[in-house]
């Protein structure tokens, strides 16, 4: 019997199959780049304080992912009242994930934020959101291409520049590099220990990590997970979080 990988919790969405059918799903490419690029073993996660508890979920899993979802955090989260602008809410992602977020922070237990992943790490240490990027002065549109193919719709489309000698910059071995992005919501205020590390050209926050977390946060506001093992920007962000999330089993056992 092989070694055993360790196991990655894929934080999943709940969706509709065939028009009318509940479920929760997971695309394809974060289950590819967590086995393939950061070699751990993808579990899908039913993400509702119905099926799953956050003391449960640090047992079983080593690392997670949090991945990207067309429902935004509800403002409610950071203070807020919910207008149309904020788009539809899953509340019971929110119920797991925020707590999650917090959970690993304390213990070092890894995980990498992917966009409404991103954001929420960002609303569980007590940031805000702005409800619509588009809207802001200067700003550009950050949504996905309402046209066009599933790779037209991922593909590169600004640039992000690191912090000087910051730790993506080490990680990339770049001051900047271009990234897909399909969201709408961003950062406003950001939560205590959150340490913003890159930015669109616009000012928009695209990369962070908790100050003086003792394991990994690293989390992003595009989709690293699309063709991660040929991306290199995706690639060396997988492979991170895998080598991190290993060094957690080793120091389980």
């Amino acid at each position: 019997m092989g070694k055993r990988r360790p196991v990655v919790g894929i934080i999943g969405n709940i969706s509709i199959l065939n028009d009318d059918y509940p479920v929760h799903a997971g695309g394809l490419s974060n289950s590819s780049a967590v086995a393939d690029v950061a070699g751990c073993m993808p579990l899908l996660i039913p993400t509702d304080p119905r099926f799953v508890s956050v003391p449960e979920l640090l047992d079983v899993c080593d690392g997670f992912l949090l991945t990207g979802g067309r429902p935004n955090v509800h403002p409610a989260e950071y203070g807020e009242e919910a207008t149309d602008a904020h788009g539809s809410f899953d509340r019971a992602r929110d119920a797991i994930t925020l707590p999650l977020v917090r959970a690993c922070v304390e213990r070092g237990q890894p995980f990498l934020g992917i966009c409404r992943g991103f954001q929420e790490v960002n609303v569980a240490l007590g940031g805000t959101l702005y409800p619509e990027i588009r809207d802001l002065p200067g700003r550009m549109n950050h949504r996905m291409p309402p046209d066009g193919t599933i790779d037209e719709k991922f593909a590169l489309r600004h640039r992000v520049h690191f912090a000087k000698d910051g730790v993506f910059h080490h990680l990339m071995d770049a001051a900047e590099v271009m990234t897909n992005t399909l969201h709408g919501q961003g950062i406003k205020d950001t939560g205590g220990r959150i340490v913003v590390d890159g930015w669109a050209d616009d000012g928009t926050p695209e990369a962070l990590y908790v100050q003086d977390a003792p394991g990994f946060t690293l989390s992003v506001q595009w989709h690293p997970e699309w063709h991660a093992a040929s991306d290199p920007v995706s690639r060396p962000l997988f492979e991170a979080f895998g080598k991190a999330t290993a060094a957690w089993v080793g120091g389980r056992a």
